[in-house]
């Protein structure tokens, strides 16, 4: 036999028995190639000599067996039959919830304050509703009732200036209350919505203002006291 071919025979036979002596080490990964006993089994491939780096992978080659496949490849040895491990696919998102419908909130009450100058409802010291008085609480109360969804209280409050005793006009101011509240009822207010009370000259608007000698200036200049106060409480439409 002659020394080439004597080496080369000694070298496939060292091969196949460090191959046959790594089989119990070797990872499965690798055993289409002829491994060798010692080293990790990520890299435990009989390679040839090196050659240099190319595209960053050592350039040796790996020593395949006869039972090798495409299918046994690895990317030390075979990086181009190697196909890169498919990235996870993201995970679908759950869908959306319908939004439950919320629940609007109550509509806010309101209240209106409306002031009626007792000269345009009664004659001077007379609790009797004139002609413009009422057409005066039709303008200025019972066309803007529709306005609300609903009447929660109607509150009608009398008020007098200070001429005279108290106690007169305590009682004039609960009678011109009455009157007014009368008519809202006659016009479809509630009865048991509506309130009436007097407060006499207990809260004048004209404060010290008026301090005429003569009883006719003074009874002009105090005319916004006498006067008829309607307060009205509700829900407004939305």
């Amino acid at each position: 036999m002659k020394p080439r071919t004597y080496i080369a025979a000694l070298v496939l036979a060292a091969s196949a028995l460090a191959s046959s002596t790594s089989m119990a080490q070797a990872d499965p990964k690798n055993s289409g190639y002829a491994m060798f006993g010692y080293g990790t089994p990520e890299a435990n491939v009989w390679r040839s000599g090196s050659y240099g780096m190319k595209a960053g992978i050592e350039d040796t080659l790996c020593w395949r067996t006869g039972f090798w496949t495409p299918a046994m490849a690895v990317a030390g040895c075979d990086p181009d039959l190697v196909k890169p491990a498919p990235a996870p696919a993201a995970p679908t998102p759950p869908a959306a919830q319908p939004t439950p419908p919320q629940t609007p909130p109550p509509p806010a009450a309101t209240v209106r304050k409306i002031s009626l100058a007792s000269k345009a409802l009664f004659d001077f010291d007379k609790a009797v509703l004139k002609p413009e008085g009422k057409a005066a609480i039709d303008r200025e109360i019972i066309a803007k009732l529709p306005e609300l969804a609903k009447i929660e209280l109607v509150l009608v409050t009398g008020h007098t200036d200070r001429i005279g005793s108290d106690a007169y006009n305590q009682k004039l101011s609960e009678r011109r209350a009455e009157a007014v509240r009368a008519y809202l009822v006659s016009k479809g207010v509630p009865t048991d919505r509506i309130e009436s009370l007097g407060m006499s000259l207990k809260q004048p608007v004209t404060g010290k203002t008026c301090q005429q000698k003569n009883r006719k200036q003074l009874i002009a200049c105090l005319a916004p006291d006498r006067r008829v106060e309607v307060e009205v409480k509700g829900e407004a439409k939305q």
